[in-house]
């Protein structure tokens, strides 16, 4: 199946896609650095970034779409977050750096059989809910796109009023929810809201797949009857108290911790590593308010990719006597389930920023696995009704 990312970043989602079984013919990112980090291990041969897989470094608005055949099954993408991000400044649609408007118009013009689009969850605040429903409608609606000089509120307004009366050849049936990374399999508590969106003429019901993981089994795990703290032989002195393990874990597995993500690595050194990618020591960390570090026993604060006021806040984790260091790169890399040889371009303020703004690569798999059933499924559906459809009057006395 055939799919084309938008704001590819580093390649969270890219390399998400490719796992749940989706050939990207194209990966569009701005960024020069998130670029060369894509054309980097493309040129390395990963085998998780297909090599005739168009890197287009530019902007979205810019792109010209009829360079990409028709009959794109999946569009991915997640246009930039800072207009809704708890660390921006909330601006939502008079933000410039909104994307959502450029979204629209890529599965208005690509008209893909299903799309994944990711977002932070400060979308959900409620400040933002009369714009968070006019993208819903949006995405439903593409082919409804606003008006010459039309104000985004003018235009909620009148999707509002039009969306059940004016026919449109392009809907798409929307299911959004809002999931936490961690109960994924990802080591970090990372919320995102997700839009997953199939096109109406398909015959899929899509449901999100039920977490894996969760803080009750993670409880149950370093408690005494658990196996964790042995595990990892980590020394009584050092072992935290469990608070609340009553809670039900079913048959989850327990969130994963910084302490299960970094297993089998080496310290980081000031010198690097000649055996671990971006695995160099970054100095200078500190305590902030509000910023202190991410406990080795628990599942990582999100990663941030900067403009907080307090850089690197979300960039560290603390040890059990209080000191705290940077993640290197190659450990955030581990964080947000990138594998080990996936290189990324830059220092290590780029290299963190590109990884702040990415989906953890498991977290996208498991959602677009589900995406790709569900697709595929429509798809035997619609060749079984081609081939089960009555022969025309005129031609059927003939057999």
């Amino acid at each position: 199946m055939r799919s084309v990312e938008l704001f590819a970043g580093g390649g969270g989602l890219l390399l998400g896609s490719h796992l749940a079984g989706f050939q990207a013919e194209a990966a569009l990112e701005w960024n020069r650095w998130a670029c060369d980090t894509l054309r980097q291990n493309q040129a390395a041969g990963h085998p998780l970034i297909p090599h005739d897989c168009r890197i287009i470094e530019g902007d979205v608005r810019e792109m010209d779409w009829s360079v990409i055949p028709e009959g794109v099954d999946l569009v991915t993408g997640g246009p930039p977050c800072q207009p809704f991000s708890g660390g921006g400044l909330g601006r939502a649609a008079d933000d410039k750096r909104d994307m959502f408007p450029a979204t629209v118009e890529v599965i208005r013009t690509l008209r893909p059989r299903a799309f994944v689009i990711e977002n932070v969850r400060g979308l959900t605040r409620q400040a933002f809910s009369d714009y968070l429903a006019y993208i819903d409608l949006q995405l439903q609606h593409p082919e409804m796109g606003p008006r010459e000089n039309e104000a985004w509120g003018e235009h909620y307004r009148r999707l509002q009023c039009e969306h059940t009366t004016v026919s449109s050849d392009l809907q798409y049936r929307l299911v959004r929810r809002t999931v936490n990374a961690a109960d994924y399999g990802a080591p970090q508590q990372r919320h995102r809201v997700i839009f997953v969106g199939f096109r109406s003429d398909l015959e899929a019901e899509f449901a999100f797949p039920e977490p894996t993981h969760s803080k009750a089994a993670l409880a149950a795990d370093q408690s005494a009857a658990g196996t964790y703290w042995d595990r990892h032989q980590v020394p009584l002195r050092e072992r935290e108290p469990i608070v609340g393990t009553s809670a039900d874990a079913g048959d989850t597995s327990p969130w994963r911790t910084v302490r299960d993500a970094l297993a089998g690595m080496p310290e980081p050194t000031e010198k690097g590593s000649s055996c671990w990618l971006d695995h160099r020591l970054q100095a200078g960390a500190k305590i902030y308010p509000g910023h202190t570090g991410s406990p080795l026993d628990q599942p990582s604060k999100a990663l941030k990719a900067g403009v907080h006021g307090v850089p690197g806040g979300e960039n560290m984790m603390r040890f059990p006597d209080g000191s705290v260091r940077y993640y290197s790169v190659r450990e955030a890399a581990r964080i947000q389930t990138f594998p080990d040889r996936w290189a990324l371009h830059g220092a290590w303020g780029e290299a963190m920023r590109q990884l702040g703004n990415a989906v953890p690569v498991i977290l996208a798999e498991r959602i677009l696995g589900v995406v790709a059933e569900h697709l595929q499924l429509a798809q035997a559906r619609q060749s079984v009704d081609t081939r089960t459809l009555p022969l025309p009057m005129e031609l059927s006395h003939e057999f």
